[in-house]
């Protein structure tokens, strides 16, 4: 069964979230777990609150129902919240148990998810150093300086870089199929070639979308997939 992790972090619930809360701790301590889980999925759906602690009780429910969909769902939110190996090889084990593909973690995930985690953060410095910079060389400039090629080229480069950080970097999206027996299609239509059939719990990367399609690569090739059988991850 899943460990729980140690961690501290700050909870910010409203006085009938609290009460919520305390209650559905109180049953999960009873074991009386799916009424507790009821209750968990109340305070997220309407607050969208990430406590690590909550979301860490709602994927050991989920993995006690056998259900393996909500519960890698749960762990990975708790990863873009808390993201450490450790939990990257919670996962990878519970995937290896129950043959589920996709879990296959690497140094460059790593860095993606710490990269997405710190997005703003780092946005804000960048944009900080562009501004400091600018005020620097119009003030310069304003007192005859000459600026070399290489700086102006460099800087150029810098605000670039800057431009595809805002617009065009993509970190991969990905998502969990959510149904059994679910049907991996050649093309986004009912009538294309069928290639698999998928069962619950398995994690792709999601390529595109297309009406009630998503573009996925299964295999390491392309394919489609009802986004009614797919639950995509923040």
């Amino acid at each position: 069964m899943i460990l729980f992790l140690a961690f501290s972090t700050k909870q910010a619930y409203c006085q009938e979230d609290k009460s919520t809360l305390a209650v559905a701790d109180s049953l999960f301590q009873q074991q009386h777990y799916t009424e507790a889980l009821g209750l968990y999925e109340t305070i997220l759906q309407k607050q969208q609150l990430y406590s690590p602690q909550m979301l860490l009780k709602m994927a050991y429910i989920k993995e006690g129902l056998r259900d393996y969909t909500g519960a890698m769902y749960y762990l990975h939110l708790f990863y873009t919240k808390e993201p450490s190996r450790s939990t990257l090889k919670k996962m990878e084990e519970l995937a290896l148990a129950h043959r589920l593909q996709g879990y296959e973690y690497n140094d460059l995930q790593f860095f993606k998810t710490q990269l997405s985690k710190h997005y703003m953060r780092i946005l804000e410095l960048m944009l900080l150093a562009a501004v400091v910079t600018v005020t620097i060389m119009f003030f310069s400039w304003r007192k005859g300086h000459q600026f070399t090629k290489t700086f102006k080229f460099g800087f150029t480069a810098y605000l670039l870089f800057l431009l595809y950080y805002i617009n065009f970097l993509n970190l991969g999206d990905a998502g969990i199929i959510r149904n059994n027996a679910v049907a991996i299609m050649s093309a986004p239509s009912a009538g294309a070639t069928w290639l698999a059939t998928a069962s619950e719990g398995h994690k792709v990367p999601i390529t595109g979308e297309q009406d009630i399609w998503y573009e996925i690569r299964w295999k390491g090739n392309k394919a489609y997939v009802r986004k009614s059988n797919l639950l995509e991850l923040p």
